[in-house]
């Protein structure tokens, strides 16, 4: 039996052939690192990567059986899912908006954001999560207001209880950070209640680095040596990690949150 590569890109690439080998109709193409546009929506291969990491051996068996069971079932049913059955599977992700270079912009149900990124939303399934199109948003009957609206309350009870762990800098500066992997860590900056959550710990206002999906660190705004390092740490992380976002930080504050922070050094 056939081992797949553990690289990110040529796993994918793998799996690519496999799902032609297996559904030849599809349009395929791959976007990134564990991430392929099969007919226009967005699939992760996380769950698959992560299953076929645990058992090599089953490599190809594994990638079959997943991408038999996602293409004869899962993927069918989000089509034609109604509303009441979805809701409380949709979910937000923060993109860049370079993801525009591979989607049509109209076709995809997102929000603006800020620091050059967009919400988009996807429906959490058991073995895949599936792009939400504006078509489904129509169907739905919903406004993309409304389906922000939904999204991000899904992403409150989602984990209500996350683990955060605090860690304070030799600078003096405060860091919390979000590590749950669930492919979710990044978009937990539009939880609700995030400000209330982290600004006592923080000293108040507070920036956010979300360099890829699944990664959540929240700092402090001062001392400035320790917001340098951190922002010189997020640079690297964002050009090596998958799923990048930006490098820019976010700026939390009871209001809300602003992008772009430039603080002097």
């Amino acid at each position: 039996m056939t081992h797949p590569p553990t690289e990110p890109e040529a796993f994918s690439e793998h799996v690519a052939c496999l799902l032609k080998e297996i559904r030849p109709g599809l349009d395929i193409e791959l976007v990134g690192p564990r991430e392929m546009l099969v007919n226009g929506r967005r699939l992760d291969l996380d769950n698959v990567y992560r299953m076929v990491r645990g058992e090599p051996e089953r490599g190809d068996e594994i990638v079959r059986n997943y991408l038999d069971q996602l293409f004869a079932a899962d993927a069918s049913n989000a089509l034609t899912m109604p509303l009441d059955f979805a809701r409380q599977r949709i979910m937000p992700r923060i993109q860049p908006v370079s993801i525009f270079e591979h989607l049509d912009q109209a076709l995809v149900a997102h929000v603006p954001f800020v620091n050059d990124t967009v919400v988009v939303f996807v429906t959490d399934l058991p073995q895949m999560t599936v792009s939400i199109t504006t078509e489904q948003v129509i169907k739905w009957g919903l406004t993309i207001e409304e389906m922000d609206e939904i999204a991000r309350e899904n992403i409150d009870r989602y984990s209500p209880e996350i683990e955060i762990q605090f860690v304070d800098s030799k600078e003096g500066g405060r860091a919390a950070i979000i590590s749950q992997q669930d492919g979710y860590d990044a978009a937990r900056l539009l939880m609700s209640n995030l400000y209330r959550k982290l600004a006592d710990e923080l000293g108040g206002n507070f920036l956010v680095a979300t360099p890829a999906r699944d990664m959540f660190v929240a700092l402090s705004d001062d001392p400035a040596p320790f917001v340098e390092r951190v922002r010189s740490k997020v640079e690297q992380d964002y050009r090596r990690l998958p799923y990048p976002i930006t490098h820019e930080l976010f700026y939390v504050t009871l209001d809300g949150v602003a992008g772009r922070c430039n603080l002097a050094a």
